[in-house]
């Protein structure tokens, strides 16, 4: 090996390592809200969560190549002004959830890496694949401060700004095992007519990290790519989430294989966000679930669903791109400081909408 490439990346390494460990560099909400972003990755998932006291978490990468990457860089540093992702989570290993990170990482600082810890063979139970550890080797080489296998239970250690609300980001669940129930964890009535068990799914999608994201009286619910079989156990016979949520991350970009119909109308969600491409997702069966719920005020998507059936989609003021070849528009969340209330913006169709956070049950 040329040993100055090498050196090269030792000294790159070493100030990404100063820099993070310099005080003050944070970029903080001035007006103390918390912010979510949805980065369009056409069809993968990268959302970026801004703290109020300036801490970054990103939870997925989105595809491997520069374009991912760039736009992912591009709303941190010029929309969310930050100068680096103090926490990456990869909620699962497929490409369009891990495949971006490695280049994001030669564009700005990466502290700690949460994942489940990266396979050494095809997680989708494909033995004959031997692409896989080629793929994922851009992810294990990639420079980072710490890397962390998650557990369910284990909390994000976010910093408390202060004169805001409660912050807390918890794993509910991964590789199929949840945070155990207590006495007081719901016992929803809807489980008791559960819709039929499919074929096990053996793809790593069952593996995916589950989150659940809460500022004062906001909750925000992202399960990656989880499945149908794994959806429901999260529920029934208790509710693991421990209450309804206000925002709900249309769980594996609206494919009818996951969003398990149960799930959804327990947690009840306000507002509903999917991250679609424009043939990808947004399926009929798991648009008509989300048509029919009651608590819901406002559904969200990415892209217009641009197949035969386009019957399913929203009205085209709550869809950020319209079109095929798309700008790669976001879609944009603030919540006030104190929790109660959260403004969902789709800038590129002008629009800002207003919600009251829920009494959670």
């Amino acid at each position: 090996m040329n040993p100055i490439p090498a050196t090269l990346r030792r000294l790159h390494f070493a100030l990404w390592a100063l820099w993070l460990a310099l005080p003050g560099l944070e970029a903080g909400s001035e007006d103390g809200r918390l912010e979510i972003h949805w980065i369009d990755v056409e069809g993968g998932a990268a959302t970026l969560i801004v703290t109020p006291a300036g801490e970054s978490v990103l939870v997925d990468s989105g595809n491997p190549g520069t374009r991912d990457a760039e736009r992912i860089h591009r709303l941190a540093t010029a929309t969310a002004k930050l100068s680096r992702i103090d926490y990456l989570i990869t909620t699962h290993f497929h490409l369009d959830h891990f495949g971006g990170a490695a280049q994001l990482a030669r564009l700005m600082p990466v502290d700690r890496v949460y994942d489940n810890g990266i396979p050494e063979r095809n997680p989708d139970n494909r033995p004959g694949d031997t692409r896989f550890p080629l793929l994922v080797r851009p992810y294990r080489d990639m420079e980072v401060n710490q890397r962390l296998v998650i557990n369910p239970g284990d909390r994000i250690p976010l910093k408390q700004a202060p004169e805001t609300a409660a912050l807390e980001l918890v794993c509910l669940g991964t590789r199929r095992q949840f945070v155990a129930a207590t006495a007081d964890t719901p016992r929803p009535a809807l489980c008791a007519s559960l819709p039929a068990l499919r074929e096990r799914d053996q793809s790593d999608n069952a593996n995916s990290v589950v989150l659940l994201l809460k500022f004062g009286d906001f909750h925000f619910f992202d399960a990656g790519d989880l499945t149908w079989n794994v959806e429901s156990r999260l529920v029934c016979p208790q509710n693991l989430v421990g209450s309804t949520v206000d925002v709900y991350q249309v769980t594996h970009h609206g494919l009818d294989s996951s969003n398990h119909p149960t799930l959804v109308n327990i947690l009840a969600p306000t507002v509903t966000i999917m991250n679609n491409g424009v043939t990808k997702g947004c399926q009929p069966k798991t648009f008509a679930t989300l048509a029919a719920l009651t608590s819901a005020q406002a559904h969200y998507q990415m892209h217009k669903n641009l197949r035969s059936d386009q019957e399913n989609n929203v009205p085209d003021e709550y869809i950020a791109n319209l079109k095929k070849d798309c700008d790669a528009h976001p879609i944009h969340l603030k919540v006030d400081p104190d929790g109660r209330r959260y403004t969902v913006q789709v800038p590129s169709r002008d629009h800002s909408r207003v919600f009251q956070t829920t009494a959670k049950r």
